[in-house]
């Protein structure tokens, strides 16, 4: 256990490598009840969110998720989120509903930098004290989650989502959305219907061997994927557009924070680049240490950093400039007195079969 952004959480049950395995091959269950929800209603939620957010919130349809982050007004990032429009059976007439997911480390931060830009006519509810999530991840989750539910879950695409009964407990949100690469559903509920939910699944999931996993394996999945986490690979200062967010970025769809930096950016290119690499070494890289070219220049530095228990070789991502950005470019990794080779990788370093 460790704490983390105000909760104890478990970093392991059994140990990461395992628990790592129980998702790429299995089934296997986070509770990720700490993450912060917001719910924006009104007649102008969807233009506060336009508003604070780079995706383009006007394409979702009920039932829809989004991808999408929190520009700051200097081209950073306040945080990365996923949105969700709701169905409008709690709105008045020509009201819309969104739920917004952020991390737990910002809600605080969120909350209050949508807040400052709401000159608009939208409610903001934070749920998050209320809200509890688990996240079922791994090719036997839509096997082990139907037996609970009769909403067709094989039927649901990715980044949808549905509300329904689900183990006897009503109103429950199921999400096909999930940080592993290895698919499966994110169950949104009231916190108090957490215990009855856990059981529940891991009854039904007894079959496949089912798995509690912490946050150890949690990273090394999202990092094997290439995702971003806030805090390490994404932060104020860095762009999406850096960062390899920019397909989350629709500079094309009306005014937002720091549209025209990134319409510059775009138009100029940028001077520094997120990447993948691998490690011809089986020491790890880690956050923070830099990264240099050939000649011994520092070109970058890592921002996250593990050994791959799929691919079993030491992955990392990081900046460097972006003339040193193109896959199968060597670079060398500064680990004190040792520079660890490393070869620039397109992302995800793992590909998951179908």
């Amino acid at each position: 256990m460790a704490a983390f952004a105000g909760y104890n959480m478990p970093i392991s049950y059994t140990n990461i490598k395992e628990e790592h395995h129980c998702i790429r091959n299995g089934v296997g269950v986070f509770d990720v009840s700490h993450m912060g929800e917001f719910i924006i209603r009104g007649k102008q939620a969807a233009d506060l969110i336009q508003k604070v957010t780079s995706n383009n919130v006007t394409k979702l349809e009920i039932g829809d998720a989004q991808y999408s982050c929190l520009p700051n007004h200097d081209g950073g990032i306040v945080d990365d989120l996923l949105v969700y429009r709701l169905d409008e059976d709690q709105c008045s007439e020509g009201e819309q509903s969104f739920l917004l997911v952020v991390n737990a480390s910002n809600i605080e931060k969120d909350w209050n930098w949508i807040k400052q830009h709401n000159t608009f006519e939208a409610e903001m509810f934070d749920i998050s004290d209320r809200t509890g999530l688990i996240a079922v991840q791994g090719p036997k989750a839509t096997a082990t989650l139907q037996k609970l539910t009769e909403v067709d879950l094989a039927a649901m695409k990715y980044y949808t989502f549905s509300k329904g009964t689900f183990a006897g407990l009503d109103n429950v949100l199921i999400s096909a959305t999930g940080y592993t690469g290895s698919g499966g559903f994110e169950l949104y509920v009231q916190t108090d219907q957490l215990v009855p939910l856990w059981d529940a699944i891991f009854e039904a999931g007894a079959e496949f061997d089912i798995r509690p996993v912490g946050l150890g394996a949690r990273d090394t999945l999202r990092l094997e994927m290439g995702y971003c986490l806030y805090g390490n690979d994404i932060n104020d200062t860095t762009s999406p557009i850096e960062a390899g967010l920019g397909w989350i970025t629709k500079t094309k769809k009306g005014a937002f924070n720091s549209v025209e930096i990134f319409l510059k950016q775009r138009a100029e290119g940028v001077t520094k680049k997120l990447v993948g690499f691998t490690i011809a070494d089986r020491r790890v890289p880690r956050h923070g240490y830099p990264i240099e070219n050939e000649a011994g220049e520092v070109i970058g530095e890592v921002t996250s950093g593990t050994q791959s228990p799929s691919l079993d070789i030491p992955i990392g991502m990081g900046y460097v400039k972006t003339e040193y950005a193109t896959p199968g470019t060597t670079v060398l990794v500064v680990a004190g007195s040792k520079r660890l080779t490393g070869t620039i990788t397109k992302l995800p370093f793992y590909k998951v079969s179908e």
